[in-house]
């Protein structure tokens, strides 16, 4: 839908909350609601909480963008009303309902709303919980309350069984500066989803909670959580128990995920005695590189793509010519190679010698690919 179809004003607060959150704010669905359809005055948000998003619809008024919106929540949060009963000390955003001062000149004016507002909803969130008639609940509760970061989310309704979502932050560690040179706008974080069901009062055998762990999107070009193999849940076992164990393992994990960083990169190194200064490489993960490489009159690029499990999985090889060209425009390139001469007990330099030999001998096949793509285009 065209930005120019909606207020200046309104606009502005959009764009500030899109390019400032310190989380990924997601606009969903946008249309208008005033007399004039082409005015667009109101969106859905989709806003990252316990590990999951909630969506709340902002509803401006194009006729009177001076306004402050109207924020209308999700079907499930009929009891939240924020601001109604709260203690001021409950918010760490702002000390004054901002709507009570809006500014509409100032674009940060809905981002702080929003926040102010996903504040309250934590509130409201943990007090619901602690409300649960369940003490195996309550005492869980109680041994992880002073996580710093900790959130909750109850779940209830008709045709669902009643849950308990916790987002358990691990490590104290800035995971963003032991990954140099990154350049991470938001902090990366690793994550414990733990989910209770709710049961009611202590039982002999008290159910296991679902595990799964959690992490930033960008985090996954250094560590893939999914990879890490969680610790079994023991009989009696409880959450104060589990995560100190759990967050050995991770920093472990992260340790050396660094210093495959450092591996990815001297192998990356050790390819230009044989192909030449790249023309492009990750300097940061080490994650990709690319060469310019010539055999006779032929010249190619070669693409080099490294995964987290280098050098246990030889790097991707694609070969992609440089004169020679689709019906489309675009440059012809090969399948995707791995079936070459590989171990990751070699060192670098010998890895990067056996690549070479491989693509000299390999290039000369692509070569002839490409010529008979060429005149296949031609008839």
């Amino acid at each position: 839908m065209a930005v120019d179809t909606i207020p200046p004003l309104i606009n502005a607060q959009l764009n500030y909350l899109r390019s400032n959150a310190p989380f990924s704010i997601k606009v969903e669905q946008m249309w208008s609601g005033c007399r004039n359809p082409s005015l667009i005055d109101r969106f859905t948000l989709a806003i990252p909480f316990c590990l999951d998003y909630i969506k709340w619809d902002v509803i401006y008024n194009a006729q009177n963008p001076l306004a402050a919106p109207d924020v209308i929540f999700g079907p499930e949060d009929e009891a939240f009303h924020p601001f109604r009963g709260m203690r001021e000390e409950s918010l760490s955003n702002s000390k004054k309902n901002c709507l009570l001062e809006w500014n509409y000149k100032d674009p940060a004016c809905l981002l702080t709303l929003i926040l102010q507002l996903r504040d309250l909803y934590m509130v409201y969130q943990k007090q619901r919980v602690g409300e649960v008639d369940d003490e195996r609940l309550k005492f869980e509760l109680g041994t992880i309350i002073s996580k710093e970061g900790l959130e909750m989310y109850m779940s209830s309704g008709v045709e669902k069984p009643e849950e308990v979502r916790f987002a358990v932050p691990l490590l104290g560690m800035d995971i963003n500066k032991i990954v140099i040179g990154s350049s991470w706008r938001q902090q990366q974080k690793i994550y414990l989803q733990v989910i209770f069901p709710v049961v009611g009062k202590f039982t002999n055998k008290p159910p296991v909670p679902r595990l799964k762990l959690v992490s930033t999107p960008d985090l996954r070009a250094v560590l893939s959580v999914e990879d890490v193999r969680l610790l079994p849940w023991s009989d009696g076992m409880c959450l104060a128990e589990y995560l100190p164990t759990l967050e050995e393992l991770l920093a472990s994990q992260i340790k050396d995920a660094v210093t495959l960083i450092e591996l990815r990169r001297q192998f990356i190194v050790a390819l230009a005695p044989f192909f030449g200064r790249p023309l492009e490489a990750d300097s940061v993960f080490c994650r990709k590189a690319s060469f310019l490489s010539v055999s006779g009159i032929f010249t190619f690029v070669v693409h080099f793509a490294l995964t987290l499990q280098f050098p246990k999985q030889p790097p991707l090889l694609v070969l992609q010519s440089s004169q020679h060209f689709d019906l489309r425009g675009a440059a012809i390139k090969s399948s995707s190679l791995t079936e070459y001469p590989w171990s990751p007990r070699w060192d670098v330099s010998e890895m990067a010698e056996r690549i070479f030999d491989f693509v000299a001998d390999e290039c000369l096949n692509f070569r002839k690919i490409c010529n008979e793509s060429v005149h296949q285009q031609q008839r």
